[in-house]
């Protein structure tokens, strides 16, 4: 079942402080006072974000960093410089960075990434909002783990300036994250592993990463569709953390434009599913994960 409100409802209704169990509210550990009084993630946290085109949507994300309860450090880094990139970039007084490099998705997470002078960072997408305390909820799980990789979190859908907090693809990913908020499931290798062998439950522009613990560039070149569960399958193996806060702290767009929608349209995203499930699965099986995960591309389709 789907359900849409006013944007005022879905702040209303998904406030993660309402949800938060009682016994969960921990004291904050994050005191250092920002220039504008309040806490700050400054020189801890960054959001770098992934700026292409004209999207409608830029000044929204934007706007949606500067409400974060703690202030991180924002930067945008597009490989298509134009006016209205460098407008709303001056406006929000974020640091503009162009990557001449060679265009594409993987290229210009790879460059916000290595571009990010923090140990955290957030790779953000342009159309995506973040809510007020995904940056406080991120730093402080990021920082009581001894050895963290990447923190992640649930999200809703934005579909026509509404929100969806359930729908079908939501659902059964939430299903698929339940082992891993098990209190030592976090530093288990083999259950991270096990809930990426049915497909990619993590939403990317969810992810904060903790970059001393991961490689220089975590994305692959040549994957477009199945580039971040690559990159999670890879950082799967590795020794550490894999956080997980059930809180819905972001909101990840669909619409006709985006990247995700295309891919689906030209049936690159099954070609790179099958490589994906075969990272797990002998061919067989593969074959017939690749079969029914395809009918969750649908969900991407307004």
């Amino acid at each position: 079942m789907k359900k849409t409100g006013s944007a005022a409802e879905c702040k209303k209704e998904i406030n993660p402080a309402a949800l938060r169990p009682e016994e969960e509210i921990e004291e904050e550990i994050l005191e250092t006072p920002s220039e504008e009084g309040g806490r700050s993630a400054e020189g801890i946290h960054t959001f770098a974000v992934c700026a292409y085109k004209e999207s409608p949507w830029l000044e929204a994300c934007l706007f949606s960093l500067r409400e974060q309860t703690v202030k991180s450090d924002v930067i945008m880094i597009t490989s298509t410089p134009n006016d209205h990139i460098r407008s709303i970039a001056e406006k929000y007084g974020v640091p503009l960075l162009v990557n001449t490099g060679g265009g594409g998705i993987t290229q210009d997470w790879n460059f916000a990434y290595t571009h990010a002078a923090t140990r955290y960072v957030t790779i953000t997408h342009q159309d995506d909002l973040y809510e007020p305390e995904y940056a406080q909820r991120a730093v402080q799980m990021l920082e009581r783990s001894r050895k963290p990789l990447i923190f992640f979190c649930d999200y809703y859908e934005i579909r026509n300036d509404m929100p969806v907090l359930e729908n079908r693809l939501l659902n059964v990913k939430r299903m698929m994250l339940l082992p891993i908020r098990l209190p030592f499931a976090q530093r288990s290798r083999w259950i991270r592993r096990r809930i990426l062998s049915f497909g990619s439950p993590i939403c990317c522009p969810s992810v904060t990463f903790a970059k001393e613990n991961l490689p220089y560039a975590v994305f692959r070149h040549g994957f477009r569709a199945c580039e971040d569960w690559e990159a999670w399958e890879m950082i799967s193996k590795r020794k550490g953390d894999f956080l997980y806060c059930p809180e819905p702290l972001m909101g990840h767009r669909i619409h006709e434009d985006s990247e995700t929608s295309a891919i689906i349209g030209d049936n690159l995203r099954s070609e790179e599913e099958y490589i994906m499930f075969r990272k797990f699965w002998p061919a067989p099986a593969a074959r017939l994960l690749n079969r029914k995960y395809a009918s969750a591309q649908k969900s991407n389709r307004l």
